[in-house]
């Protein structure tokens, strides 16, 4: 694979990241609980961090690396804004907006990881990166079912 096509399917992810570090720190926002607000500061901060090694890794390949989140996570923040608006935002709430955005984060891993022809460099990054994305998405998982007990 060509660099050009590496640092696009990098941007992708970092656009992706970047919608996660803005849905953990609203997250933390909205959470009643301590605990929870704890875990997504941290999960945010943990996510800038994703970042800027995607970012390094695009500039190291010559690219221009993303800064910003996508334009749909930009439009799903305001759709839950009005909706928590209306019915209120408690904490099962949160963690199930959580999970749904962390499967669909590990979705966009996944399918990048699966580019057969990615270089061992690049692969190595994105690998690297993926395990915050799954300690994300297992943790809000692991809470989202216990709500359910």
């Amino acid at each position: 694979m060509d660099d050009c096509a590496e640092t696009a399917i990098l941007n992708n992810l970092i656009k992706t990241t970047l919608d996660s570090v803005k849905g953990f720190e609203d997250a933390a926002e909205h959470s009643d609980s301590q605990r929870f607000g704890s875990f997504f500061a941290e999960m945010a901060q943990q996510r800038r961090q994703v970042v800027k090694r995607l970012q390094e890794e695009v500039r190291r390949l010559g690219g221009n690396p993303e800064d910003d989140s996508s334009l749909l996570a930009a439009a799903h923040r305001t759709f839950l804004d009005m909706k928590s608006a209306i019915t209120g935002r408690d904490d099962k709430a949160v963690i199930e907006e959580v999970e749904r955005g962390e499967d669909y984060l590990k979705e966009k891993y996944d399918a990048a990881l699966e580019e057969a022809s990615l270089s061992p460099d690049v692969k190595a990054v994105i690998l690297e990166a993926y395990g915050s994305v799954r300690e994300g998405h297992d943790k809000a998982s692991q809470w989202k079912h216990s709500f359910a007990d």
